[in-house]
């Protein structure tokens, strides 16, 4: 076992782990923190997606020792200070850019990562960069939607 810190929404974290722990499951099945979801284990579907120092990476594809010393943010750190949504998860809630949820944590993550980079991006650009986070719903119409409310909103 190894110790592993980092600062997981904005809160100083650690642990022991094995060498080959995920950071998804250092996440979820240590932290407790379970809006990470692991869909495919194989970094194709994008339900883990989470922020490491500021860059949009999948969870089941990094160990949690590569993480040590990093800022980390999750679903859970998207939420404003008092517990209301954030303003990408009130977009999705209110445009219906979910159905039934699975993959709603990982495209929250890649959009806030797209929007960190493009405040104003075209349906192309939402598109593409979403590419790689799927919805098995085939929700993709009101998720882009919501993309393009939360990009208005964030101006």
């Amino acid at each position: 076992m190894k110790s592993v810190s980092m600062t997981v929404n904005g809160k100083a974290v650690s642990g022991e782990v094995e060498g080959r722990t995920l950071l998804v499951q250092f996440l979820r099945d240590t932290l407790g923190l379970t809006g990470t979801h692991v869909g495919c284990d194989t970094a194709q579907c994008g339900a883990c997606t989470v922020h490491v120092n500021g860059k949009a990476v999948r969870a089941c594809n990094m160990l949690a020792l590569e993480a040590e010393g990093a800022d980390v943010t999750t679903i859970e750190g998207m939420a404003s200070d008092d517990g209301a949504l954030g303003v990408i998860q009130a977009a999705f809630q209110e445009h219906h850019g979910l159905q039934c949820g699975f993959c709603t944590p990982g495209m929250v993550m890649a959009t806030a990562d797209l929007l960190a980079e493009n405040r104003s991006p075209s349906e192309a650009e939402i598109r593409a960069h979403l590419e790689g986070n799927i919805c098995r719903c085939t929700g993709y119409h009101n998720i882009v939607r919501s993309v393009q409310a939360a990009a208005a909103r964030m101006g």
